[in-house]
This record gives structure tokens, sequence and C-alpha cells, in this order.
């Protein structure tokens, strides 16, 4: 398989995964989250690239640490999530910029961290991004249900008999997972693009959560394959290209939605 095909490939399986786990940060009010983790998620990936490691590795023990973080932050009085993910990310960013600053000789720029390069994406982080796809699947199959309610009611899932904590660490590992897989394609800054916008898009148009669940992956897998061969087809940065390409398609869905709701008054 040559570069561009797997890239292909890589497009489609990332962008179906953060289509179908933004589903879930759309749903439970967790782009701001998803956004501060995928920032935050930057000196880990710098000095995993320092010390020889696994870039998605590095990434991976940054986030496990810094949802901690966010965590106790949040527990704080009269503080919040918001106010951790905001203190996190801003943190965290500076952070790989300084270790990035004190290793001038590391051999792979920032910049690529920042937005990704699909086009070079190994086999490896092929099968991660499918892994955690399938895991993604699994768990929205399995546990879509206990999600949804204690989405929705929060009140009736606790009195219900059923804990929230396990629902929202279940979540929080999924975004998790999705940022760090979608870090080598389309950057650290890029990332919230393709885990927002296609589940964004497809929330316009979805009448339940089932359609919603199944378009959004259909619009993230579209919009990185879109993006791919719109790089190659005007030269410009295949990262970009896709993060621009899933704004497009929230611009069109709400176009499509405006569209239908002039056509009601026009009837009526």
């Amino acid at each position: 398989m040559g570069y561009f095909e797997k890239a292909l490939l890589a497009a489609l399986v990332i962008g179906a995964l953060s289509g179908l786990v933004g589903a879930l940060v759309v749903l439970r009010r967790r782009t701001f989250f998803a956004q501060a983790l995928t920032h935050a998620t930057f000196p880990g990936a710098v000095g995993a690239a320092v010390l020889g490691i696994s870039i998605p590795l590095g990434a991976a023990i940054a986030s496990v640490a810094i949802v901690g973080i966010m965590t106790l932050i949040g527990r704080v009085e009269r503080q919040g999530i918001q106010v951790a993910s905001g203190i996190v990310l801003t943190a965290g960013f500076a952070l790989g910029v300084l270790v990035q600053a004190m290793n001038p000789a590391l051999p792979v720029q920032v910049d690529s961290y920042l937005v990704g390069s699909i086009l070079t994406v190994t086999n490896t982080d092929l099968l991660l991004a499918s892994a955690v796809l399938a895991v993604a699947v699994a768990v929205i199959v399995l546990f879509g249900k206990e999600i949804l309610f204690s989405t929705f009611d929060k009140g009736g899932f606790r009195a219900a008999g059923y804990r929230e904590w396990p629902i929202e660490l279940l979540s929080l590992a999924l975004i998790t997972g999705t940022v760090v897989t979608a870090m080598p394609a389309v950057g650290a800054i890029l990332a919230i693009a393709l885990i927002a916008a296609p589940a964004a898009a497809a929330r316009l148009l979805a009448r339940t959560a089932r359609q919603l669940f199944v378009a959004a992956p259909i619009v993230g897998a579209a919009s990185g394959v879109i993006g791919v061969l719109l790089s190659r087809a005007v030269d410009v940065a295949a990262g970009p290209a896709i993060a621009l390409t899933a704004a497009g398609c929230f611009l069109a869905a709400l176009g499509v939605r405006a569209l239908g709701r002039a056509r009601i008054r026009w009837r009526a």
C-alpha cells in the first residue's frame, strides 16, 4: 500500500472514530474538555520525542495525568470542569513549547505536532486507530442506553440505582483515546475540529440519538477523505484541509437546516 492510499485509509478510520466519539462530546457537552485535552497532550508528545519513545504513548501517558489533574481542580470549591479545562489547556500547551525550546536539537519540529502529517502515518498508527474505533463501536452498542440515560437525565439515572462515575470515566477514556489517535494525523490543535464539527453537523440534521451516532461517523469519515484529496489537489497540508472540510460540513448542515425551516414556513 502506497503512502497516499494509507493516508486515505487513515483519514477514513480516524474520521469515523472522531465523528462517533464526537457525538458523545457534543451530547455530554465536553467540547471544551476535548479541546483542553488536545492542547495539553502536546508536552507528552514532545517529551516522548525527546526520550525517543512512541509519540502516541507519550501523549497517552500525559492525557491520563491531565484527566486526573482536571478532576482534582474541578472538585475545588467554586471551581468546575470548565475552569479546570482552561487552566490545563494553557499550562499544558505552554509546557510543551517550553520542553521543545529546551531541546533545540529535537529531530521533529514542533509544527508537526500542532497540525499533524497524515501522509506520514505508520502502520502502527493505523492499527491503533482501528483498535480504538472497534472499542468505541463496542462501547456504544453495549452501553449506549446507559450513556444516553446519564446524559439526558442525571437525576433519574442516579435514582434508578446507577452510578454516574463509570459512565463519565468511560466517556473520558474514549475522548482521550480519540485525541491521542487523531494527533499524528491532524495534530494537537486541529484534532478538536475533526471531533466536534462532524458531530455538530450531524446533530443539526439528526432527529434521534441513534441517527446522530450513525451520521456523525459518516460525516467524519467523509471530512477526512475529502480533506486528504483536497490537500493533494491544491497542494496544501492535509491537517488544515481536513479541519476546514469538517467545518465546511457544519456550515453546509446549517444551510440545509435553514432551508428546511424556510420551506416549512413557506408552506405554512
